[in-house]
């Protein structure tokens, strides 16, 4: 029998188990960086831009001496000189001069705004006239407008996309501190299962977990390491959990976790190291076990792929990103269901839906179906102690 504890009571033991085990680390190049975790605070050690520098095409002024000017009356400025790019300019600026300045390149000494070439007349002689005002500050990036030294760039923990690529590269980074990729075992379980290319004999199904999960880690930036599907034989189970074991940080065992008489994985994990929780009060994936097996996190997921994949988002993802030092962020929104849903099994439901703007709308499904995750949007809980929702009630949508 199940001892069953509430989702959020199977999150705090997880965390309480394993919320301070740390990923080690390791150096990578900017450009393999990208999905990595960030294993260090990186911290701005100049200033970005180096200097004030002009983002439009034109000409460097003192503000204040174009107070005034219009197309009728322009204000009449003489050219000190030009900013090349990939310079400094040595001139400083005073009333009464421009300099010109292409997009990109330091303004002069002196120089508070840039005037775009389209507001500007030459009037020969090195004269030019400027027929618009501007504000200081205009058209310009100001030194050290980006970052500061000792301005915190990017945290620790934090999973880098491209822009932070891009950051890092600014910053002349050439090799970055991160969290090493957690290698998680998947195996599948099941004297029914077939894997995909096989011939389906009568009453087999397709293993849909093994690919599935790989994709769901890929995805949370982990290796998958994927392994045969095992039959419900207690020692062809424990040889192959020992064995992926050795190289995973991580091993998910799906199927086999009820306590029917070919449900060896309970026994299993007792044998080989403790569980911590077996049975959470959830719909679907109540047969869930949370364990520890060498030191090592161990996830028995139920064989039904739609309970397997909540549960995935609802501890394994979670574990990942607590080893990296990071938190998984979730996109929620409010909307209004769009049909009444009844629910009187005592424990927390997942309810699937497609959401389309502020309305959320149930999509129908059976336990096993994982096609009718491919066809929801978001899903959202039912507490336990609810008998349903009414048609028009509004409920907290997570985004898939």
């Amino acid at each position: 029998m199940f001892t069953v504890v509430s989702l959020s009571e199977a999150q705090e033991i997880l965390d309480r188990q394993f919320g301070n085990l740390r990923l080690p680390t390791e150096s990578a190049k900017p450009e393999d960086a990208a999905g990595r975790f960030l294993a260090i605070d990186i911290i701005s050690d100049e200033f970005v831009p180096a200097f004030d520098r002009s983002t439009v095409d034109g000409f460097a002024v003192i503000s204040s001496d174009l107070r005034g000017c219009s197309e009728p009356i322009p204000a009449i400025l003489h050219k000190a000189g030009e900013s090349p790019m990939g310079t400094i300019p040595t001139h400083r600026l005073q009333s009464g001069e421009c300099f010109y300045v292409p997009t990109g390149a330091a303004l002069p000494a002196g120089a508070d705004a840039m005037v775009m070439i389209e507001f500007v007349e030459d009037f020969g002689a090195g004269d030019f006239g400027f027929v618009k005002a501007v504000a200081p500050g205009a058209n310009m990036i100001l030194k050290g407008e980006d970052l500061l030294p000792g301005d915190l760039i990017l945290p620790r923990g934090k999973r880098l996309n491209p822009a932070d690529i891009g950051t890092l590269a600014l910053m002349g980074m050439t090799e970055i501190a991160t969290y090493k990729k957690p290698k998680v075992a998947i195996i599948s379980t099941g004297d029914e299962l077939v894997s995909a290319g096989k011939a389906l004999a009568p009453g087999s199904i397709r293993d849909v977990n093994t690919p599935m999960l790989a994709a769901l880690l890929h995805e949370a930036g982990a290796i998958a390491q994927t392994h045969e599907i095992v039959p419900d034989q207690r020692d062809l189970l424990r040889t192959a959990m020992k064995h992926a074991l050795v190289t995973a940080d991580i091993l998910i065992v799906t199927g086999g976790t009820s306590v029917g008489e070919q449900d060896n994985l309970p026994s299993l994990v007792e044998e080989l190291g403790q569980i911590f929780v077996h049975g959470i009060a959830i719909k679907p994936g109540k047969p869930t076990i949370i364990g520890e097996i060498d030191g090592k996190p161990f996830f028995g997921l139920p064989g039904n792929p739609v309970a397997a994949f909540f549960m995935f988002h609802a501890l394994v993802k979670p574990l990942l990103c607590s080893l990296a030092h990071s938190q998984t962020e979730q996109l929620s929104s409010e909307a209004h269901l769009t049909r009444a849903i009844s629910s009187n099994h005592g424990r927390e439901e997942v309810i699937l839906v497609r959401l389309e703007g502020d309305k959320a709308i149930p999509v129908p499904s059976k336990s096993g179906l994982i096609s009718t995750v491919s066809k929801a949007n978001g899903y959202f809980l039912i507490p336990r102690d609810r008998e349903g929702l009414a048609s028009g009630e509004r409920v907290n949508i997570i985004r898939l």
